[in-house]
């Protein structure tokens, strides 16, 4: 049994370093990509506003727009495929009332406040975010956690697929 929680440990850290990366498999990428993303929020920042969720790039707390452009009331999810893609998930995250672990819990998720769970440690960015996590709010930082809440503790890197973000909140509204 320890056996199998250790390979699919590291089976998911796997995942989630591919995800990170982008898949790609040249070192010197991900440094260019680096190097060439920082000046262009620096620029672009100052000029939006100088509001605390702006000046940092995340979107306001009530918007909801994604960076792949599809609305989440376009979709309908589905949750015994989105128990499947919420598997991922469950390295950090339970969907279990009071259980936390790397994460905090999910149980009823949709309508919280963010940074809400008792006994859990979140970042100040978490705690302090103003969000309330709506179904759409949530299929927008599904996406991309650190645009959403930056320095957020959350590592994962975010689905891109609209369908498997919708089929995961299908989950997490009804997880039985």
């Amino acid at each position: 049994m320890v056996k199998m929680k250790a390979l699919a440990g590291v089976v998911a850290l796997s995942a989630l370093a591919a995800a990170c990366s982008g898949g790609g498999s040249e070192s010197s990428e991900p440094a260019e990509t680096t190097e060439i993303e920082t000046p262009e929020p620096v620029v672009e920042e100052p000029a939006e506003t100088a509001e605390a969720p702006e000046a940092t790039g995340a979107p306001a707390v009530d918007d909801v727009t994604t960076k792949d452009g599809v609305e989440y009331a376009s979709l309908t999810g589905d949750a015994a495929a989105g128990k499947l893609v919420f598997a991922q998930c469950r390295t950090c995250h339970v969907t279990d009332e009071g259980v936390n672990r790397t994460g905090p819990s999910l149980h009823n998720i949709v309508g919280r406040e963010a940074g809400s769970v008792e006994g859990f440690n979140y970042s100040p960015a978490n705690a302090n975010s103003g969000i309330t996590w709506t179904e759409e709010k949530m299929f927008q930082y599904l996406e991309d956690p650190q645009r959403v809440i930056p320095k957020t503790k959350m590592i994962f890197a975010g689905l891109p697929e609209a369908q498997k973000r919708a089929d995961i909140i299908a989950y997490l509204k009804d997880p039985s």
